[in-house]
């Protein structure tokens, strides 16, 4: 059996390197998935990483990788977590760092350094988490969001969350991209908040609240990812069978939407956390090489947009 290939994250990433090297603040590499992480995103010249926590427990990592540390840059700190965050983000505040990478330390320790006053690193926007998908049955890239951060949006965190990856696509080289706000439905029912939130983002897209993007929802994903299914189903839709982002109503649907597409459809993706003043990268234990080198990668290309 032939190994599987992702050309459009090939692509992305070619295009990533054609911008140069990333200055990434890394936030406590103390395992040896985080420190492997950063150092293969540095091998394949996409980031500049500066590792920030304790010495002795990064380079205890690094031998562990074989791997040689020595002539990188590591700003020292205490054998802990948040203090390790607070210090990466500084950097960023500090200007020595265009973009931030979690270590092994909790998501949410590395989320709140970011969003403390003395931060600096918010923005009027509410964070959110996009993911970009290669997906072998899909005829182009495929964004998700958001399937990481916020749990249980509102309709208010909603316009944040979408105008998030709008901006991101058009960063990216996508003018107008197509966003299907799913649902379990494709018609409004007062009692399925799901699609009165679709249906209200969409009407607002309708009359320029939201702009660079065509709307539309409430969409069930057959129908979202399938003009055949739209069809069937006599659905007139701009943006059914051929979206660019899929944008669901809570994390729970987002995370096993992007489960689904990695261990049954065969994809790859990469993954960023937008709405801070810089990029932030997220990777975890379960993901690929590939996954968290095409993730530098694309904070990389969401740069301009971030700085």
């Amino acid at each position: 059996m032939q190994p599987q290939t992702f050309p459009k994250l090939d692509a992305l990433e070619h295009a990533a390197r054609g911008k140069g090297r990333l200055s990434v603040a890394v936030a406590y590499p103390c395992s040896n998935d985080s420190l492997a992480a950063a150092l293969a995103a540095r091998d394949e010249g996409i980031i500049d990483p500066i590792l920030v926590g304790p010495r002795q427990r990064i380079e205890a990592c690094a031998n562990a990788l074989g791997m040689n540390i020595r002539d990188m840059r590591c700003e020292e700190t205490e054998d802990d977590p948040v203090i390790a965050s607070r210090a990466a983000v500084a950097l960023v505040g500090k200007g020595e760092a265009s973009a931030l990478m979690k270590g092994s330390q909790h998501t949410d320790q590395l989320l709140g350094a970011v969003v403390s006053r003395d931060a600096n690193l918010r923005t009027s926007r509410r964070m959110s988490h996009v993911f970009w998908f290669d997906l072998p049955a899909y005829h182009k890239p495929l964004m998700l969001t958001d399937a990481v951060v916020n749990i249980a949006p509102t309709l208010k965190d909603k316009i944040d969350i979408l105008a998030n990856a709008v901006d991101f696509a058009h960063t990216i080289g996508l003018p107008k991209p197509k966003v299907a706000m799913l649902s379990a439905v494709e018609d409004v029912n007062p009692d399925l908040p799901s699609s009165m939130d679709a249906a209200a983002l969409s009407k607002m897209a309708d009359r320029g609240q939201i702009k660079g993007a065509i709307v539309d929802g409430p969409l069930a994903f057959d129908n979202a990812v399938s003009a055949t299914a739209a069809a069937t189903k006599n659905i007139s839709s701009p943006v059914a069978g051929d979206p660019d982002i899929l944008m669901v109503s809570s994390l729970d649907v987002g995370n096993a939407l992007y489960k689904s597409f990695i261990y049954m459809g065969g994809g790859e993706c990469a993954g960023v956390v937008l709405g801070a003043r810089v990029p932030i990268i997220l990777t975890s234990r379960a993901d690929s090489r590939r996954a968290r080198i095409a993730s530098c990668a694309l904070a990389q290309l969401s740069l301009s947009r971030t700085s």
